[in-house]
């Protein structure tokens, strides 16, 4: 389990004390943040001085040389004064490096560290819940391939219909998590950098600096772009003040669906926990209940329901946002989003980390599958039995009179707590005399191709999410969940 707060005296979020990995904490923390601020603020100065305007190389090395080590007790003091972050900011790394300290944010406006550090941290964090995405994916695929020969009872409307295979069903799980992860991916695929477009995204301000040189403010466009990794084409055309915050709402979106395709499989696990087919991994000294001593609670998928639950609500608020962004921009966004982004990101994180250790170590329970499958399977043989008297001369109406009449007696049997009789019933019937009643009980003749499925999922789906994914798929997953 993730190390738990020690400090009682003020609140602090689950999400941080419980459920997010380190690795997703680290993408938001104050630190990224902040150094990340400094970075833009020199690479703009850098291109700043590349394209002609006096800026100091020892300006510039200072800037360097103070990338990390920020006093963030300075800057809340002097944001506290300011009432203005972003200037607090630019005030206390002044102190830290008083040469440069007039050139730090030269002709930039709040957003330029702000929406730029955000688009990072969103592709960072991208990143990193899809790769546990298709780690989560790609463990259900083992698990499919293991056991996609094992014949299990299929439900629709949570009532027994036509068998599948345990493999099959996993499959299912797996292939809603690809949809998610293909959202994803085309997230960060086109995931676009905000750049230097100044107050209200006309570039003024820098127009001004270079004397009206449209040439040299696209350059400075660009090279900033460049230093920060992104690619000059891999900007937005235009901006307001701040990057469209349509494109958190698109975020949110691809994120609410990975969480779907979690819930679902989490609920189905719980379903088929609850009559003993599935289990999800118990240590040996784990509590499943503090009253009733023998239960094996479904614990995690529970926990990764509830979270997934949370992300899903989250993906209302952005929309709201990006709706009421009147003209060039309004601050009714700030707050909102210093909540929903980080939030979403570090829940979502959590239910993959718990997903894939469920995954890892989902537990089946063939004789109850096959016990469950047995005790159903006569109803579901009836058809074979109906056309196989047919074939030996039987009228069919009068055939499925005769079957409709003994699964209903037979069916109340079951309800009654009894043996399902049908198969002997049948079997005393004139009319089905010729049949091989018995015959017809092999649950492979019901599953249709539910094991090649998996085989052609494996091979179409998972080995290339497998081959895109292989330099991610270690990422650290904390598995003592």
């Amino acid at each position: 389990m993730r190390r738990l707060s020690t400090d009682a005296s003020t609140y602090r979020s689950p999400l941080s004390t419980r459920y997010a990995s380190a690795a997703m904490q680290e993408i938001w923390s104050d630190q990224r943040k902040f150094s990340t601020w400094r970075r833009l603020w020199l690479a703009l100065a850098e291109s700043e001085r590349e394209l002609g305007l006096e800026i100091s190389e020892s300006q510039l090395e200072a800037m360097r040389s103070h990338l990390d080590d920020i006093d963030l007790a300075a800057a809340s003091e002097y944001e506290r004064q300011l009432r203005h972050d972003v200037m607090a900011h630019v005030h206390a790394w002044g102190d830290q490096i008083p040469e440069a300290k007039g050139i730090i944010h030269l002709g930039a406006t709040s957003q330029f560290v702000n929406c730029n550090t955000e688009l990072i941290l969103l592709r960072e964090a991208i990143e990193l819940v899809a790769a546990k995405t298709a780690g989560v994916l790609l463990a259900l695929c083992d698990f499919a391939e293991k056991w996609k020969d094992l014949p299990t009872l299929g439900a629709t409307h949570y009532q027994p219909a036509q068998p599948v295979t345990v493999g099959r069903r996993a499959a299912t799980w797996a292939q809603d998590l690809w949809l998610a992860l293909e959202d994803l991916e085309h997230r960060l695929d086109t995931l676009r950098f905000r750049g230097v477009r100044g107050a209200t995204g006309s570039q003024a301000s820098f127009m001004a600096l270079f004397d009206n040189d449209a040439a040299k403010v696209e350059s400075l466009d660009r090279l900033v772009t460049e230093r920060m990794g992104w690619q000059p084409d891999d900007r937005f055309p235009v901006t307001g003040q701040t990057y469209p915050r349509l494109v958190d709402a698109q975020i949110l979106a691809a994120l609410a669906g990975v969480a779907a395709a979690v819930h679902k499989c989490a609920t189905d696990i719980r379903l088929l926990a609850g009559v003993k087919e599935l289990e999800e991994p118990f240590e040996a000294s784990q509590i499943g209940s503090s009253a009733m001593a023998y239960k094996r609670n479904p614990m995690r998928c529970e926990r990764a329901c509830g979270m997934a639950r949370f992300v899903m609500t989250l993906a209302a608020s952005p929309l709201q946002t990006a709706s009421v962004q009147w003209l060039e921009r309004t601050l009714d966004d700030s707050s909102n989003r210093r909540l929903v982004l980080p939030e979403a990101f570090l829940a979502l994180d959590g239910v993959l980390d718990v997903m894939r250790n469920v995954a890892d170590g989902l537990i089946v329970r063939p004789a109850i599958v096959q016990a469950r499958l047995q005790a159903e399977l006569p109803f579901m043989a009836t058809e074979d039995i109906m056309m196989a008297a047919v074939k030996e001369g039987v009228d069919r109406q009068e055939a499925h009179a005769a079957v409709r009449q003994h699964a209903l007696a037979a069916a109340d049997r079951v309800k009654s707590g009894q043996e399902n009789d049908l198969l002997a019933r049948l079997r005393t019937d004139p009319l089905f005399a010729t049949v091989d009643v018995s015959g017809v009980l092999d649950p492979m003749r019901y599953v249709g191709t539910c094991s090649e499925q998996v085989a052609r999922f494996t091979k179409d789906v998972a080995e290339p999410v497998r081959n895109r994914w292989h330099n991610r798929l270690s990422e650290s997953v904390d598995l003592e969940i």
